[in-house]
């Protein structure tokens, strides 16, 4: 029995939410967009955090919120639970992200208690030495999982001496973190002057705005932010195999160069790379996973940084079929960028691409991630319907022409994590090996 499915329907345009903006005389920009879905909101802050101390800076996400000079962990959580929300916080080589939500109704709470532990965050000793060692544990746990290990191998290939080359501290560097260290890296960097808030819910964004003025129009905007340096021109050359003796997998990764979001040809770009590996309907996924089951979850995206942007390739594959299984992924980047994909590969890409869009924008909290996110590169949410538009408009022409320009083999760095004493003959037959 046949199945005919129906057609797609068109992609509805995408409306941007009601939404206000300023910047205090701190440095500190806000921004609150209003969504009425649930009586919730949701909070994101984005201090600049380049150029940071990987160690303590690794710790301070963990331990921000650990106490004030008025209350502890266990009070600042209880507070929070009284307005039906909470807050974390996560840092990267770009920035310290502070996520926040509660119900709208305790905004102002929410963003009080912000306030206090952006003034006034202690450090306790004992607080510190837990999540110290906690951190140093799972960055021991870490280090026993291929996927870490190839990407920690990934970033040395591409960046070299940059800073994003090293983006986990080793043990020994986070234990060696006292209390003091973060209380004078917090005094130092987490500062007003360059950082965005971001405020998305069921809420006036202009009375937003007050409440958020109120609560950190104090917050020191000292110093300036440092800016990281362009993250260097990706250079191609010899395989990297990473040799890890007894592995009954191989983890394959290639980064190729990429462009920033800005960029005319992003658009073009990420239709390219939906085309070869960007979801599950690809080429690379029907090649490497349905057809010859080489693998359970290829994968490849762009990754934009604040200093530069890639696309990175990755998928698992068992030792055996290493060599095959690059084989097939060089067969199909390369076929890409020498031929343009046929018309109903690209709307199908291009519908997912531009749904994905309105997915994303669909929830208070993807909504308050996309803003924060684009905010940390100097956008806002207008790029989005910029971005949609140029979807639209790209045609197969540019597909090819781009990943002619960043998809081609010959422009990729190769690492491959696995067991050197079975891998190295076979893949050094496709490709010349690093020494």
């Amino acid at each position: 029995m046949t199945t005919t499915l129906p057609d797609l329907d068109e992609n509805r345009p995408l409306t941007l939410p009601l939404q206000a903006e300023v910047t205090l005389p701190n440095g500190l920009t806000i921004i609150a967009i209003q969504r009425r879905s649930v009586p919730l909101a949701e909070v994101r802050l984005r201090v600049p955090f380049a150029e940071t101390p990987l160690a303590p800076s690794s710790l301070i996400s963990q331990t921000l919120l650990s106490g004030t000079s008025k209350k502890s962990t266990v009070e600042i959580a209880a507070e929070l639970q009284t307005v039906g929300g909470g807050l974390n916080a996560a840092a990267d080589p770009d920035r310290l992200l502070v996520s926040g939500n509660a119900l709208v109704t305790g905004v102002d709470r929410l963003l009080e208690l912000l306030a206090e532990v952006l003034f006034e965050a202690s450090y306790p000793d004992h607080e510190v030495d837990t999540e110290r060692d906690r951190l140093a544990d799972r960055i021991q746990v870490a280090l026993s999982q291929p996927s870490h290990l190839a990407r920690v191998a990934l970033l040395k290939r591409m960046y070299g001496t940059h800073p994003y080359a090293v983006q986990t501290p080793s043990v020994e560097e986070v234990r060696a973190v006292s209390p003091q260290d973060l209380r004078n890296l917090h005094a130092q960097r987490v500062k007003a002057a360059g950082a965005t808030l971001v405020i998305v819910g069921d809420l006036d964004p202009e009375e937003a705005l007050a409440a958020a003025e109120r609560h950190l129009g104090a917050w020191d905007g000292g110093g300036s932010p440092l800016v990281l340096p362009d993250a260097p021109a990706l250079v191609p050359g010899p395989l990297v195999l990473a040799d890890r003796p007894g592995a009954v997998q191989s983890s394959l990764r290639i980064a190729l160069p990429a462009v920033r979001r800005t960029d005319p040809d992003h658009a073009a770009l990420q239709l390219a790379n939906l085309v070869f590996g960007g979801y599950f309907s690809s080429r690379w996924v029907e090649n490497i996973r349905e057809d010859k089951g080489y693998t359970y979850g290829p994968h490849s995206s762009i990754e934009h940084s604040v200093a530069g942007s890639s696309l990175v390739v990755s998928a698992e594959v068992a030792t055996e079929v290493t060599a095959p299984a690059l084989v097939e992924t060089l067969y199909e980047l390369g076929r890409l960028a020498s031929l343009p994909p046929a018309e109903a590969e690209l709307e199908q890409a291009r519908q997912y691409a531009l749904g994905t869009l309105q997915l994303g924008m669909s929830t208070q909290a993807g909504l308050a991630g996309l803003a924060s996110t684009y905010a940390g590169f100097g956008l806002r949410l207008n790029y989005l319907a910029e971005h949609a538009a140029r979807l639209q408009a790209a045609t197969l022409d540019d597909v090819r022409r781009v990943a002619r320009d960043h998809l081609a083999p010959a422009r990729g760095a190769v690492v491959v994590l696995g067991d050197a004493s079975k891998i190295r003959d076979e893949v050094a037959a496709i490709l010349p090996v690093a020494s």
